[in-house]
């Protein structure tokens, strides 16, 4: 960016000549200098953000997509489908946000560029140091603005469905599946989003064979997408008497839930819907209806369960579901990914898994597309997930390669 450029040089400038008075071998040159280096390490590092964040958001075709959105609101129909125009509003707010966004951080970047030259024009060392504070704080802010940027799909902004299936390793992959959901719902509000369990099929021993939830937040699609793939997990068995090590593995799904902006047509002809019995815990508790529903797609043979609610609830969350999975499919014919989404993941098994959960003999969870890597297993599994997804995000933005 010209503007970022710009400042950026005459910081340079306005640094050198602060420090040129400076005696060459004195103590106060060295500390000048670390504070020169600190100074031009933060500008060089926010005007490189502000360049990338100017690159992504481009302001034009956004403007014209605001412009398009406030015409169908003036449009006097435009509130009779009060769904489709929340989620048109929705979409604009988000355009609107990232350019307010982006303003912002460009009118605080150029205001401490000015604090800084008054401080130097007044030899105010004090005010100096108080401006390395803020540049600290602007650049953190800055990085985390520039990742949020690159959450700019078609879908990123939406709502996710989330589904794991439990697969080679019987019973333990089973628990590992509802460890992975454990996680996943701890990164969930950790973030300030809702999860909400919508299928679940218990295993006879512990665990799930498999669990499908809603993650509900602005960009839960966009950080969660990233997890779909084979997860790989090695530990000592809690179910083995010899307390043996075992290898566990669970597949991870994820795909955006639909908003009623987005035109998903459905032949009712092309449905086969059952029903049956929940599973239940038994005893006076046990479920006697057949509320919980399975609908599956004949032309795409996707199949989706509910089984939580009553029967008409369970109906509709399946048709949503299925929605969801065919505008997913139809974002991966654009990005030329011929393929189902269900099977670009592979079999929950060697060779596919994109990470990899070490409890023992060491410690270490390993993310095999970007390397990025950690001994804290617990913090992880407790949903401190936001380095593996952004990292994944980072690669994704270069052109690199996608995922496993």
């Amino acid at each position: 960016m010209w503007i970022a450029r710009q400042a950026r040089r005459a910081l340079t400038t306005t640094m050198a000549e602060w420090i040129a008075p400076a005696s060459p071998a004195g103590a106060g040159n060295g500390q000048h200098g670390k504070m020169r280096a600190d100074f031009q390490n933060s500008v060089d590092a926010i005007g490189k953000s502000l360049e990338l964040l100017t690159a992504r958001i481009d302001r034009p075709a956004v403007e014209r997509k605001l412009a398009e959105f406030n015409a169908m609101s003036e449009d006097p129909g435009f509130w009779s489908d009060r769904n489709r125009a929340q989620a048109v509003m929705r979409r604009r707010q988000s355009l609107a946000d990232s350019l307010e966004m982006l303003d912002s951080l460009q009118g605080e970047f150029d205001d401490i560029i000015a604090l800084i030259e008054l401080a130097e024009s007044e030899a105010d060392e004090e005010l100096l140091e108080e401006v390395v504070s803020t540049l600290d704080e602007l650049q953190a802010r800055a990085g985390k603005m520039e990742l949020e940027a690159l959450l700019s799909g078609e879908a990123d902004a939406n709502d996710a469905f989330l589904e794991i299936n439990a697969g080679a390793g019987g019973t333990e992959s089973c628990d590992w599946a509802m460890m992975l959901a454990r996680m996943y719902e701890k990164w969930a509000r950790r973030r300030g989003y809702e999860i909400e369990t919508i299928a679940a099929n218990r295993d006879g021993e512990a665990g799930y064979k498999s669990v499908t939830m809603k993650v509900i937040g602005k960009h839960a699609f966009g950080w969660l997408k990233s997890e779909s793939g084979v997860h790989r997990l090695v530990r000592n068995s809690p179910f083995d008497s010899n307390s043996r090590r075992h290898t566990s593995f669970s597949s991870v799904t994820v795909y955006p839930v639909v908003d009623d902006s987005i035109e998903i047509e459905i032949n009712p002809a092309d449905l086969r819907v059952d029903t049956f019995r929940a599973s239940g815990a038994g005893g006076q508790h046990v479920n006697k209806t057949d509320s919980a529903v399975r609908l599956t797609h004949i032309p795409s043979g996707i199949v989706v369960t509910s089984s939580e609610k009553s029967q008409h609830q369970n109906r509709a969350i399946c048709l949503a579901a299925l929605r969801s999975k065919l505008y997913e499919i139809e974002l991966n014919r654009r990005n030329e990914q011929m393929q189902e989404i269900h099977s670009q993941k592979g079999d929950a098994g060697w060779g596919n898994q994109i990470r990899s959960y070490v409890l023992t003999p060491y410690r270490l969870v390993k993310d095999l597309r970007t390397q990025i890597e950690t001994s804290d297993t617990q913090a992880v599994l407790d949903g401190d997930l936001d380095e593996f997804m952004a990292s994944v995000l980072a690669r994704n933005a270069t052109g690199r390669a996608g995922n496993k």
